[in-house]
């Protein structure tokens, strides 16, 4: 059952938080439990999955124009040819948004604040809930190492670096939360 209003004004929700943070758990739980009407959960995981696998490896001799380099210790560099499919990816975004799909995007702004107006120039005229998603690092870390699907390390070096910067709306704490309370709070935030 949907305890929030239909009628939203609300176009696209970011979800913005580190590796782990839980960021799919909540946007899911907003899909499927609390949000009303049909929204598409969208992010980072879906464009570096419709990628070429060379372009994101832990070898850069293997990225012409440069895609994510995935360093051993959990660091993510991005290259040039990863930024402009990343901008390409967000006028896509933004475009079926605009075209009336409602939109959760799940993302990881690296770079916090300067991410954040990248995909800010996107999103242009839209309306855009900002949600930021912490986790303590140690906690994120040890979902990292039971998930197995991720470097190493990525979880606590993104913990906080992502929030730099960032103006949000709301933010949600996953550490001990469960993703409905969060959902629920993010919701309560939506236009």
């Amino acid at each position: 059952m949907r305890a929030y209003r239909d009628a939203v004004t609300t176009q696209v929700i970011v979800l913005n938080g580190g590796s782990s943070a839980g960021k799919t758990s909540l946007a899911r739980c907003l899909q499927e439990e609390v949000l009303p009407g049909p929204w598409l959960v969208l992010g980072v995981d879906t464009l570096i999955e419709t990628m070429p696998a060379w372009m994101a490896s832990a070898d850069p001799e293997q990225q012409p124009g440069g895609g994510l380099v995935l360093g051993s210790d959990g660091e993510v560099t991005v290259g040039p040819a990863f930024r402009a499919l990343e901008t390409a990816w967000y006028e896509g975004v933004a475009a079926m948004a605009r075209a009336g799909a409602r939109i959760v995007l799940d993302e990881v702004l690296l770079d916090g604040g300067d991410g954040q107006e990248r995909l800010l120039k996107a999103l242009g005229g839209l309306d855009v809930l900002w949600v930021g998603v912490r986790c303590d690092g140690e906690v994120a870390a040890a979902r990292e190492a039971a998930r197995g699907d991720r470097v190493p390390g990525m979880a606590l070096r993104q913990a906080g670096a992502v929030h730099r910067g960032m103006r949000y709306d709301v933010e949600v704490d996953t550490t001990y939360a469960e993703p409905l309370a969060c959902a629920r709070a993010v919701a309560a935030s939506i236009g």
